[in-house]
């Protein structure tokens, strides 16, 4: 069957960053953990940013993955917020990082397509998804929810995404 392969997610987000821990043996899924680091929303940017690394990494160092997932950010039409989420996925990213774990991205579409199958959906389709992937599941927040189902996404494209990798190291 295989070992275990622990995985994170975590949609990156300045107020809240949700973060999802599965295992994946083989095509089996199994819901570990999930919840969402909070950053107090009077503080300021720095503080909040501060308080979102140390959330993640206590995370990290209870849950003991082997891999990470984030989620890439979208663009929108404020660019003071998108710069905002840029800095918190900056966190997202570099937590896991320092830890010695390899981190994958992926777009908002392809977390959608793994999970429901159409790279466009409502948060209720994701949602319902992740439970019906993994009944076990509990999420606080959407933004949990979201994580979990970016820790799936990637428990789905990790052969590949393993394979890219070790290419790219053989090239080196």
């Amino acid at each position: 069957m295989g070992e275990a392969i622990r995985i994170i997610g975590i949609d990156p987000g300045l107020r809240r960053t949700g973060w999802g821990i599965i295992d994946s043996v083989g095509n089996s899924l199994r819901f570990v953990a999930s919840g969402t680091v909070r950053s107090d929303e009077k503080a300021p940017l720095a503080t909040r940013l501060c308080q979102l690394h140390d959330g993640l990494a206590e995370v990290l160092h209870q849950a003991m993955p082997h891999e990470a997932a984030v989620e890439q950010t979208f663009v929108n039409k404020d660019a003071t917020a998108t710069l905002k989420l840029g800095q918190a996925r900056g966190i997202a990213m570099l937590v896991p990082a320092r830890a010695g774990l390899v981190v994958a991205e992926y777009a908002p579409n392809a977390v959608k397509k793994a999970v429901i199958g159409v790279g466009h959906g409502e948060k209720k389709q994701i949602h319902m998804m992740v439970k019906v992937l993994m009944p076990k599941a509990v999420f606080d927040t959407d933004d949990a929810a979201d994580a979990l189902a970016i820790a799936i996404c990637h428990a789905h494209h990790r052969p590949s995404a393993a394979y890219r990798m070790a290419a790219l190291v053989a090239c080196s």
